[in-house]
């Protein structure tokens, strides 16, 4: 018998070249025309959303997005922060900002 086979005996080691200098590896290039937020702002109108998911006076969060929480409970005339929406606002596209504490969580 011969020697036990491994997987890269059928799979070949591929070294990639490194990136253009001043790029990481997993580290997204901001978009044109975005202004970058310093961590410390970005922290604090993280911990404004969670607070926010976390108060019960606006009704529950799962399963549907802040702002449309936000949007509900301004219907129900129960005066969420409008700090909140703000920062929902200004974050239109990013899941941290946009989804609740749960959004991972299954019904």
């Amino acid at each position: 018998m011969g020697r036990k086979r491994l997987i890269t005996d059928s799979y070949p080691v591929v070294k990639r070249k490194e990136g253009p200098a001043g790029h990481s590896k997993g580290e997204l290039a901001p978009e044109l025309g975005e202004e970058s937020q310093s961590p410390c702002e970005e922290a604090a109108e993280l911990e404004l959303l969670r607070q926010f998911d976390l108060a019960w006076q606006y009704g529950p969060c799962t399963g549907i997005t802040r702002l449309q929480r936000w949007l509900r409970a301004e219907q129900m005339g129960l005066e969420p922060p409008p700090a909140v929406r703000e920062v929902l606002k200004t974050h239109p596209g990013d899941p941290r900002f946009q989804c609740s504490l749960w959004h991972l969580y299954p019904l």
